[in-house]
């Protein structure tokens, strides 16, 4: 039988390794005090060699020591993988039927206590246990990429996730320095690449129709909107805007803009024709983006951000 999941060092096996599982693997390493307590099984015949060659990357964003690599323990079979395992995270392809066709077999041979995690970024749990036979035990744990960066994680019940699941993953999460947000119910893509797609289709609509280029739609964003929501989410950033009528005051303000803007949007879809010429203009100006450079970057902003929520909840208790 499995250990708990929410002890210091539990036993964690991923399966899959893309940008996504390798991403976790390197925020594990940076938890767990034995490296060895992480099992990584993947079917590719290179998996060594592919994990030595682009897991050190993410080590570095981390200030992580290379020599941990060494130390992960590398599983010949799903089912060696999975057999003393507390935490079970998959980020393998997105498809339905690859998810269901794991769980499945996951659940031959998984402890009975174990965590079920899927990273999907839009398959519902709902689909993915239709073969099993206990349907309690699966939850998706929804990154923001890079997981090793960004705090977010969407906890993502099925209707028919057991409430003992929901809670001891979001208590691991938790106790680890993350952001773990519940969902109240299934939707596909969940909320954060919701909203981020939303923002996608209105800026390739506005490339579309000639009023901006891909470089300057980035940088209205990066000086704008980018660190306003890194600081304030959209409700709480608009109440600010109507001063002290909040969200209501703002919108009778300048409802009717917002209106004029939303009857605007564009309705864009893949395969209307205007993805070769966006696609050219990202390449003529990012080429191939360094991912360091970002993680950097990035890990700076959450660090102010944070030491600015810090302070915002210290001056809400003084006021109480």
């Amino acid at each position: 039988m499995a250990s708990n999941p929410n002890q210091p060092s539990p036993r964690i096996t991923l399966i899959g390794t893309g940008t996504i599982g390798l991403s976790f693997a390197a925020y594990h390493l940076s938890h767990l005090p034995s490296p060895s307590n992480l099992t990584i099984y993947d079917p590719r015949p290179d998996l060594a060699e592919h994990i030595n060659t682009h897991l050190p990357s993410y080590l570095t964003s981390l200030s992580l020591p290379h020599a941990l690599i060494s130390q992960i323990t590398l599983a010949p079979t799903l089912e060696s993988a999975i057999l003393n395992a507390d935490i079970i995270q998959e980020s393998g392809p997105e498809t339905p039927s690859f998810k269901r066709s794991l769980w499945a077999q996951v659940e031959r041979s998984a402890p009975a206590d174990a965590l079920l995690w899927s990273s999907t970024s839009g398959i519902p749990a709902s689909e993915q246990i239709r073969d099993m036979r206990d349907k309690s035990r699966v939850v998706v744990v929804h990154p923001y990429n890079p997981p090793h960066i960004m705090p977010l994680l969407e906890i993502v019940p099925s209707p028919t996730t057991s409430a003992s699941v929901i809670s001891r993953t979001q208590t691991f999460w938790t106790a680890r320095g993350r952001t773990p947000v519940v969902l109240k119910k299934e939707c596909t893509g969940f909320v954060a690449n919701r909203l981020a797609f939303a923002l996608l289709r209105e800026a390739i609509h506005l490339l579309d129709r000639g009023v901006v280029g891909v470089e300057e739609l980035d940088t209205i964003v990066e000086s704008s909107m980018g660190p306003r929501w890194a600081v304030n989410g959209p409700f709480r950033s608009y109440a600010a805007g109507g001063g002290e009528g909040g969200l209501r005051r703002f919108f009778e303000n300048i409802g009717g803009t917002v209106d004029r803007c939303w009857g605007d949007q564009g309705s864009v879809r893949t395969g209307q024709g205007w993805e070769e010429g966006v696609f050219e203009q990202a390449e003529r100006a990012y080429g191939i983006v360094d991912t360091g450079v970002r993680d950097r970057v990035t890990r700076g902003v959450l660090e102010v951000v944070g030491e600015g929520k810090r302070e915002r909840e210290q001056d809400g208790e003084n006021e109480v």
